[in-house]
């Protein structure tokens, strides 16, 4: 299985970045092609994704810098890290959409797709923000916020690997 991952873990920056990108554009495809509108919780976990994708850019050029190489393993921890707060986020997200708790006050889409043209439509409350405790689209039993945390849950493992890996070569 190692041998399997390593590619993966000797450039885990470089992956994180891209999966970063990859769920983000996945989730950009739900809603302009879709039709999902994301609702608050759905902006957090792309809020984390970014932040991921800052992140590891910033670290694959740290790593190259002098005295760089001495870094490696503390940025897959961090990484590791924002994965987990990824997953966190997600779980809370899932939780409020089976009803396990209650999600946040203010959970209704920010900004974005509002069209002036359906001004009085707003108006009428004909036009519903998405909430975050309703689940618009679920595969195998998991919501959009499920797989997120199991793919997020995922890669926070592999950032451990990455890690250790990371360790045992220094």
């Amino acid at each position: 299985m190692t041998n399997v991952l390593r590619p993966f873990l000797d450039r885990w920056r470089l992956v994180a970045v891209l999966v970063a990108a990859a769920m983000l554009a996945t989730a950009h495809a739900f809603e302009t092609f879709g039709g999902y509108a994301p609702c608050t919780l759905c902006l957090r976990q792309r809020e984390v994704y970014w932040t991921i994708l800052g992140l590891g850019a910033a670290f694959m050029v740290l790593v190259r810098l002098p005295g760089g190489p001495r870094w490696r393993e503390a940025t897959c921890w961090v990484l590791g890290l924002a994965f987990l707060v990824g997953f966190g986020v997600a779980v809370y997200h899932a939780g409020a959409e089976w009803k396990f708790w209650p999600g946040p006050e203010a959970c209704a889409a920010a900004g974005g797709g509002f069209d002036p043209a359906n001004l009085s439509a707003a108006l009428d409350e004909k036009i519903r923000p998405p909430a975050c405790d309703e689940a618009p689209w679920v595969f195998a039993g998991l919501s959009m916020a499920g797989w997120n945390a199991v793919i997020s849950l995922g890669l926070a493992g592999l950032s451990v690997l990455a890690a250790l890996r990371e360790r045992s070569k220094g």
